[in-house]
């Protein structure tokens, strides 16, 4: 339809670099082509694209086995900043500066990346809460032009994992636990705390409770 006098497709095209698999170059004759639909059964669409974003357009992207587990985890963190931080979802803000000239220097997504994760460490270390919520939004509102951090925090740690646990049988697990725990019967906690661990779950013990995610392998 672009062809034929419809919407326009895109202002701009790129011309991206290589994507290599385990240093070799992807191509069909070789039989290493990765689909995006296998991919979404090995992690959240979010990874994918973080992983993408990761490397300059410009420059080839080698992937690995590690390359999901690693982006997850990185949405972890920026995750775990908003989850964290109170009252950042009233405010408004605008994407960061230095994020939006990381953009313009021919389109720099690793140092907008970067740009993320200092201000996710700049809202962790804050002890103002003012400060901290002006932080966590400007995180959000940045992080949204790359179409990331879209998902409510506490909704992204409670993403079923790979076996099948639910939500609901994390949740009756843990409820488990801390009967034990209350019981003194620290044997039984110790052992379904090691079960969610090696169902992928990680258990965070904190003043206000048990908080839960999934682990990104």
């Amino acid at each position: 339809s672009c062809a034929n006098g419809g919407a326009l497709f895109a202002r701009y095209w790129l011309h991206n670099g290589f994507v290599n698999v385990d240093h070799t170059k992807m191509s069909t004759s070789l039989g290493n082509v990765l689909l995006v639909r296998n991919l979404l059964e090995q992690a959240p669409g979010e990874a994918i694209r973080l992983a993408l974003l990761a490397a300059h357009y410009r420059q080839p992207l080698d992937w690995t086995s590690e390359v999901l587990p690693e982006a997850q985890r990185k949405l972890d963190r920026l995750y775990g900043a908003l989850r964290d931080v109170e009252g950042w979802q009233a405010l408004e803000s605008a994407p960061d500066p230095d994020f939006i000239a990381a953009l313009d220097d021919d389109l720099n997504t690793p140092q907008a990346l970067a740009v993320l994760f200092n201000l996710a460490r700049d809202a962790n270390r804050s002890t103002d809460p003012a400060e901290r919520a002006a932080l966590a939004a400007r995180l959000r509102a940045s992080a949204a032009l790359l179409g990331l951090l879209g998902t409510d925090p506490n909704a992204w740690f409670m993403t079923e994992v790979s076996d099948g646990l639910s939500a609901e049988q994390i949740e009756t697990m843990l409820a488990a636990r801390r009967a034990a725990r209350a019981s003194r019967d620290f044997r039984l906690a110790d052992q379904i705390r090691d079960e969610l661990v090696e169902a992928g779950i990680l258990i965070e013990d904190g003043a206000e409770g048990t908080r839960w995610r999934r682990s990104a392998g």
